[in-house]
């Protein structure tokens, strides 16, 4: 584990057993959220666990023609899919492109919301956060990725937010997180992530869509 954590006081332990799979809004290799989404699976509150998701490249553009070729959806929003309904809980961090949240982020939530034989999205507890090297730390992008994900019944941790700007001061030439109190804000979000998953009910299927 990096030094950085050695001085942070870790937030308290949330239940054990909590699987958090964790999505970044880009495909770029050394983009600031997946630095940060790697920050977050060093420094997971006791009991819980941080799995990025690094095949987002994968998914093709959502297309209605492909979704039906390929008898609901294609092998990679399968597995996509998959990953999404074993988790306890999502962790999205988002750039921001054009005060918007990127293309690739929405396509992805566009797909992975669509028909199976029981939905993955709707009561599944997400947090979000995101990272940018501007000084407006995502906040535009976040807001519509909240109201994207709104849309498909997940349920959305309304605090502690979490805007990262001028990221490239924050972490060092390594890549890794190098601020404290960046660091100490992005323990507080897990642990309340987890304490979000406790409080909230269990995902329950509804069979909105019909893919498997």
């Amino acid at each position: 584990m990096h030094d950085l954590y050695a001085p942070i006081v870790r937030a308290p332990a949330v239940l054990p057993g909590k699987r958090i799979l964790a999505i970044a809004g880009s495909l770029r290799r050394s983009s600031w959220n997946l630095l940060l989404l790697e920050a977050a699976a060093a420094c997971a509150p006791p009991g819980m666990t941080v799995s990025i998701y690094r095949d987002l490249g994968a998914v093709p553009m959502f297309n209605e023609d492909l979704e039906q070729e390929a008898g609901g959806a294609p092998d990679a929003v399968k597995r996509l899919r998959r990953e999404v309904r074993a988790a306890d809980g999502l962790l999205f961090a988002t750039p921001e492109y054009n005060q918007s949240l990127p293309g690739v982020l929405k396509n992805t939530i566009d797909w992975v919301s669509r028909a199976a034989p029981d939905d993955v999205l709707t009561g599944k507890p997400v947090a979000i956060m995101g990272a940018t090297s501007g000084r407006w730390g995502t906040r535009f992008a976040q807001h519509t990725l909240r109201q994207t994900l709104h849309a498909t019944e997940c349920l959305i941790m309304p605090a502690p937010a979490l805007y990262i700007s001028d990221a490239a001061r924050l972490f060092d030439r390594s890549g890794q997180l190098s601020d404290e109190a960046t660091g100490n804000a992005l323990q507080a979000l897990l642990a309340s992530l987890g304490n979000w998953i406790d409080r909230v009910p269990s995902p329950q299927p509804v069979g909105r869509n019909l893919d498997t």
